[in-house]
């Protein structure tokens, strides 16, 4: 049995041997406190050893941040960082370079909503949510509007469309509460620097996320844990006053005096001072209504792509050598930039099942997703090409969702059915056309048709795909593993538009914030639910 971080008494925070509180104290950061993973080390213990602590005289020990280093694959390790509470006796510490004060993060303050209108949020995916959870605390009763469904519903409506193919346009992958994200792999990692980041994971962690989240190098929920945490977030706003419409589009607004009157169907009458719009990267038919109303936007780049499916052992034996037994499930993350183009991975999905992810009709979309074990037989990850404005900005800032749209019917016209077009490896890179898959089963729940990708993708994008595969297997040598399976299309990874808002992240039409992925702001779980966390803290500030 490896070692964990269950070791530390089953759990990663643990309070031992309280200090007589007549002595100061010290919070310390300890860094680079490293364990071979073939080793069985109490972490604690490793920790009083290394820095000749008496354990007797630990108040409090915390683990702050766990990674893997696997860059010398003779010696992988754990990488950790812990927090600890000691007697001031312990302050000679601090000249060491791997040791420093820790300083507690100041408290959230939630101040009372005094505004004569509770706030309307459109969209409960990770910007809406955390906005909301946010008002609630304050006291702001908010109003949220979802088109799909509750997620215990919603569940129900994305089974049988996997299994039955029967698509609800207003409730799917794309649509319901939780947002897209709900059906993925949880990913918390953000490149977004933000004081709000450890907020929001403890969030996660206290709705129903395991306690991992809060300090592992890269971590993620599990579609499988998604749901409590969603539902969870749901209650705490509903026991604050939060009231919640789903299965309610919202129409837009019209303007009134220093207020927004919010239409929807079913009829809904709300005056509001405040319209949060986290509307989610895939309602398109709201983005044109908005567009139409004179709500200012722009054309954003976004990425094209595909999903690239090899066996987790695979990725396993790249990564970790022959320690692949002493681990996790591996990821990985890349990039190439070619002369004209970059190419890099997104949401890679150990152990995990590539889905059908559309919410128009006779269309496909494809993403990842993996549940909290990742004990899936195959990875998968998208290989994502950069689409510029001016390769579809032709008259408007909607081109760019016509554009996706094109290519998302055609690849529903090369396949039919919800299939999707697919190919094998070797063949792709031979500019040729599989016959089947051979050693790797596809997991796409409705089967592939072997295709030529050029029918559903744009020739740069292809040509790009094909000239930087090579590339990725000089890093991960095995990549281009001439039986990994390629599922088309991945196309919505981020917005191709953005709503524009001023500093005071409102919209030129007062009252409006836009928010998250829909609105051009975000790209993940984490940066959503951060940007819409702070677009909320600002509505409270005295205008």
């Amino acid at each position: 049995m490896r070692w964990t971080p269950s070791t530390l008494n089953g759990s990663s925070h643990s309070s031992i041997n309280p200090m007589p509180t007549v002595q100061s104290l010290l919070q310390l950061r300890i860094s680079n406190i490293r364990i071979p993973v073939s080793h069985h080390i109490n972490l604690q213990a490793k920790v009083c050893e290394q820095f000749h602590i008496d354990p007797s005289s630990i108040s409090d020990f915390k683990i702050l941040r766990q990674a893997i280093d696997a860059r010398r694959k003779s010696n992988i390790c754990y990488d950790y960082q812990v927090s600890l509470t000691v007697s001031e006796h312990y302050s000679y510490l601090l000249n060491n370079s791997n040791v420093t004060l820790q300083k507690e993060a100041s408290p959230m303050q939630y101040p009372h909503w005094n505004h004569p209108h509770r706030p309307v949020i459109v969209g409960f995916g990770p910007a809406g949510m955390f906005a909301a959870l946010y008002l609630a605390r304050c006291q702001a009763r908010p109003i949220i509007i979802e088109r799909g469904e509750k997620i215990e519903q919603r569940k129900q409506t994305v089974a049988n469309f996997l299994s039955s193919k029967t698509l609800q346009p207003d409730s799917n992958v794309q649509f319901g509460e939780g947002g897209a994200g709900t059906f993925s792999d949880g990913k918390l990692n953000t490149n977004v620097h933000s004081e709000h980041n450890t907020f929001v994971l403890k969030e996660f962690y206290l709705h129903g996320a395991n306690e991992d989240v809060t300090y592992l190098q890269n971590p993620h929920v599990g579609t499988d844990y998604l749901e409590k945490v969603v539902r969870n977030i749901r209650l705490e706003i509903e026991s604050l006053g939060g009231e919640f419409h789903f299965n309610t589009r919202f129409l837009g607004f019209k303007k009134d005096n220093n207020k927004l009157n919010v239409q929807c169907e079913p009829s809904l009458d709300i005056h509001t001072q405040h319209l949060f719009l986290g509307i989610g990267h895939s309602a398109r038919d709201t983005i044109r209504s908005l567009y139409q109303q004179g709500v200012p936007m722009e054309a954003k780049g976004f990425s094209m792509g595909v999903r690239i499916e090899h066996p987790q052992a695979l990725i396993n034996k790249i990564q970790y050598g022959n320690a692949t037994h002493l681990l996790p499930p591996a990821t990985y993350k890349g990039a190439v930039h070619l002369p004209e183009r970059s190419v890099y991975t997104f949401c890679m999905c150990p152990g995990g099942t590539v889905m059908a992810s559309t919410s128009d009709p006779e269309t496909i979309v494809t993403n990842g997703m993996s549940e909290r074990n990742r004990n899936k037989v195959n990875a998968n990850s998208a290989i994502l090409v950069n689409v510029r404005p001016e390769d579809f900005l032709l008259h408007s800032p909607l081109d760019g969702i016509s554009y996706q749209e094109y290519y998302e019917k055609e690849a529903f016209r090369i396949a039919g059915d919800y299939r999707a077009p697919g190919n094998l490896m070797k063949e792709f890179l031979r500019q040729d056309i599989a016959k089947g898959h051979r050693s790797i089963t596809p997991s796409y729940p409705h089967g592939l048709v072997y295709s030529d990708f050029s029918r559903c993708l744009p020739d740069y994008v292809v040509s790009s795909l094909r000239e930087s595969l090579p590339l990725f297997n000089r890093k991960m040598n095995g990549f281009t593993h001439p039986d990994a399976v390629l599922t088309g299309i991945e196309s919505r990874s981020s917005s191709p538009v953005r709503i524009l808002r001023n500093a005071d992240r409102m919209s030129d039409i007062k009252c409006l914030y836009p928010i998250g992925e829909g609105a051009g702001y975000a790209g993940g779980i984490m940066s959503a639910a951060i940007d819409g966390l702070k677009s909320a803290i600002v509505a409270l500030k005295p205008s």
